[in-house]
């Protein structure tokens, strides 16, 4: 079946034949079926760009293979297909006490593709991204093979954050999170600039397992970079008032209505974001601390709005994020300035401290300074503007995240992953039919 596919930006996209294999086995066939455009595997869906599509090739839509094989609930493992999503494993773990180790802004991403994009979340200060929870996967290669592949290897370091470039990944063994409740215990500050949010998070991020701000990148002069920053820990039991500690572990996300097919072209411009903007900021609180709220409320809080994309109309909307070393904040002053300067109408931009990177070649997070912000793609002059930040970027020894790309240039590429020829190596020899393809892939000639 053939079928029009695109990132959650909904930019760019491009038409695949879709197959949907159930098992191991059908897996095997459905890469011996894939043609010359080759193939590459699909989760949920959620990478913003073009890294799960195959213009003209093969699709692999893995949500079909999607049960949970074995839970340890004594060690904290759990053994997984590829295709559960992170929002069925936290319905299975959490009554057993457990958490997923590191969850991004959404559930709704499979265990694949978490491990195919290292994804990260709130606490990689602390914990690193996803692969470093990860002890071991089954991974389906080019001449169907199906590898035990442990971490700490070559082809386990190629794989986390190789865009499933690498292979298919069938099912995967993850360390988890121990909680007590499903309940959050959250501090939110107001910081009044950019200066003044990176002091907050250099000083107390420590004290805290998940941080980060919201920053209002519309604001100019002396409130440039102005933010509301949030950060919490898994609420303890005690913490919990007596009605609530009798069903401790419940997880009931709420859920609004869907976002509409259809919605006007601007509605999100520099005057609408800017007042939305305004709000936000004036009516988060100074100082709170210690409110409870659900994990769903803390990780989640677009997850309750289905296809919130739409809001953007029907062009779309381009994610950047980009990541620079400590040391180099003069470097994200300037680009916020840029930003700012340019009047991008972002209202979902985000900053986090990013702690010690893991061994993927391709994994995006390192030690530094991580901003990540939404664009609606018809913004005039938008491909030229974002180019000169990739040269800021670079030149800052810093790079952006793959997995949220859908317009970097290839020659940009090398300085900023400097794994990357080991990367190009290991699929030629791994894969030197070029069986693994993806319309990021040809476009980054990866």
């Amino acid at each position: 079946m053939s079928v029009s596919v695109s990132g959650w930006g909904r930019t760019a996209p491009s038409t695949a034949r879709l197959i949907r294999p159930r098992s191991p086995e059908e897996a095997v066939a459905a890469l011996q079926a894939c043609g010359e455009r080759g193939g590459i595997a699909r989760g949920l869906g959620r990478a913003y760009g073009d890294a799960a599509q195959n213009a003209g090739g093969a699709v692999l839509d893995m949500t079909g293979m999607d049960r949970v094989h074995a839970i340890d609930a004594d060690a904290g493992t759990v053994l997984c297909d590829a295709g559960v999503s992170l929002h069925r494993l936290m319905e299975v773990l959490l009554p057993l006490g457990w958490f997923v180790p590191v969850t991004p802004g959404t559930r709704y991403v499979t265990v694949g593709g978490a491990i195919g994009a290292d994804i990260h979340g709130k606490n990689h200060h602390g914990s690193g991204s996803f692969s470093r929870h990860v002890m071991a996967v089954e991974l389906l290669t080019a001449d169907g093979t199906v590898h035990a592949v442990e971490r700490g290897t070559p082809l386990f370091d190629a794989t986390a954050g190789g865009m499933g470039l690498t292979g298919v990944i069938l099912a995967a063994t993850l360390q988890l999170q121990p909680v007590e409740t499903s309940l959050m215990t959250v501090d939110t500050e107001r910081a009044t600039d950019l200066d003044d949010l990176m002091a907050r998070l250099t000083a107390s991020d420590h004290r805290y397992r998940y941080s980060v701000a919201w920053i209002d990148l519309l604001a100019r002069g002396a409130s440039m970079g102005r933010s509301v920053l949030t950060r919490g820990d898994h609420a303890p039991l005690d913490a919990l008032p007596a009605r609530a500690r009798r069903a401790p572990l419940t997880f009931r996300p709420g859920q609004l209505p869907s976002a509409p097919r259809f919605l006007p072209e601007g509605l999100l411009g520099r005057k609408s974001v800017g007042l939305f903007n305004e709000l936000w900021y004036r009516k988060a609180p100074r100082l709170r601390v210690g409110e409870l709220q659900k994990m769903s409320t803390f990780f989640h809080p677009l997850d309750g709005v289905p296809h919130w994309n739409r809001v953007y109309g029907r062009g779309g909307f381009v994610q950047y994020q980009f990541v620079v070393g400590y040391g180099k904040e003069e470097a994200l002053r300037r680009i916020v300035r840029r930003i700012s300067e340019r009047g991008c109408p972002s209202f979902l931009a985000v900053l986090k401290r990013f702690g010690e990177g893991d061994p993927g070649w391709l994994s995006f997070p390192m030690p530094g300074w991580t901003l990540a912000l939404d664009i609606p793609a018809n913004l005039p002059g938008l491909g030229a503007f974002l180019d000169e930040l990739d040269e800021e970027v670079a030149a800052s020894d810093g790079r952006v995240y793959l997995a949220k790309d859908s317009r970097l240039r290839p020659e940009m590429l090398a300085a900023m992953y400097p794994r990357l020829d080991d990367f190009r190596a290991l699929r030629a020899d791994l894969d030197p039919r070029g069986v693994f393809r993806s319309d990021l892939s040809r476009r980054l000639a990866l």
